[in-house]
């Protein structure tokens, strides 16, 4: 595909985006005209004589509507910039963010915040530090055995870190408040965008966005990798330090993501296939696309959870219940897709 090519895709889904981002702000409980928004954007650019709608805007669109729309984009595009990593990284078109337990550590690690504190920061660092360990502990399992396939045993030491962060959330969860801790664990492992503020996204925001383009800058080594680890070697590919910084990184957005909004699913698996089904198997045009339609397909979810029902639908249930018939369909032609 020619650079003219790739560089079309990407500025066409790029404004695809943008229109999907501003009827996002647009829809609502409340919705908002079009000719007042821009006349709402044009107030706050170049200034004007202000109203009750432009202060009620203000409420509106900046305190409720533009943190959660920025959040969407940034988990949306983590999870799937992610997701194209990990199944680049380890040859294998089922392999997700939470492989190597990042999910299961991180979702712990907020119970465990949540059964201890009732401060809400202590919840997101306990869920962003437990997200690293259980990552450590999947390398730790992984390199405890000198193998040929050493890629095998980290993914069976990702199931071990999964398995055991699971059973210790299981355990936070028995040992909860029913009627007050439990729920709030509960619902917060179904997803969520509801606690997002711009302050927090635009803290986020950095770290996020270094990951994404970090992992995008690998994708031509990603590209070599799919040769298999010898190949890479003999062309040049340091192997064990491509996939540690794809594992630093992923890690990092991953457990952010977990740390914004809890437990979202199916994100970084299927977005991947269908971008590969359509681009075909180039990382460098995989992985930046993965991201602008991660962040769409997470963008409309959240709408559909907030406006599909007169009451809003965790997120997670709305990935799940989107992602589980579109994987279906996308098997059909993944082995196609792959090879």
């Amino acid at each position: 595909m020619t650079h003219t090519k790739t560089f079309g895709i990407l500025i066409t889904a790029m404004v695809i985006l943008l229109l999907i981002t501003v009827v996002s702000l647009l829809l609502g409980q409340y919705p908002i005209n079009f000719n007042t928004f821009m006349g709402y954007v044009d107030f706050k650019l170049f200034g004007g004589a202000s109203n009750d709608t432009y202060t009620l805007l203000d409420n509106i669109i900046l305190q409720i509507r533009l943190p959660r729309v920025l959040l969407a984009i940034l988990i949306g595009a983590s999870l799937s910039v992610s997701g194209t990593a990990f199944q680049a990284m380890f040859i294998n078109p089922l392999v997700s963010p939470g492989i190597l337990g990042v999910l299961a550590g991180a979702s712990f690690g907020a119970a465990l915040g949540m059964l201890i504190s009732d401060q809400w920061y202590i919840v997101q660092m306990l869920a962003f530090i437990f997200g690293f360990v259980a990552v450590g502990v999947a390398v730790l399992i992984g390199s405890m055995v000198t193998n040929s396939r050493s890629t095998i045993m980290l993914v069976l030491g990702g199931v071990i870190s999964g398995s055991l962060f699971t059973a210790l959330l299981s355990v936070i969860k028995y040992i909860a408040d029913p009627y007050s801790t439990l729920p709030a664990i509960v619902y917060w492992l179904m997803g969520s965008l509801t606690m997002a503020d711009l302050h927090g996204v635009l803290l986020v925001s950095i770290p996020m966005l270094l990951s994404i383009a970090g992992m995008i800058t690998l994708s031509k080594y990603f590209d070599l990798l799919s040769l298999g680890d010898e190949e890479a070697k003999a062309l040049g590919v340091n192997v064990p330090l491509v996939r540690l910084s794809a594992i630093i990184l992923a890690t990092l957005a991953s457990s952010l993501s977990v740390v914004m909004a809890g437990m979202i699913g199916w994100v970084g698996l299927i977005i991947p296939h269908i971008i590969r089904m359509a681009v075909g198997p180039s990382h460098r045009l995989l992985m930046p696309l993965s991201a602008i339609v991660g962040a769409i397909f997470l963008l409309l979810a959240d709408s559909v959870s907030r406006l599909a029902f007169s009451v809003e639908i965790p997120l997670g249930i709305i990935t799940s219940l989107i992602g589980i018939p579109i994987f279906i369909i996308v098997l059909k032609n993944a082995r196609a897709a792959w090879n």
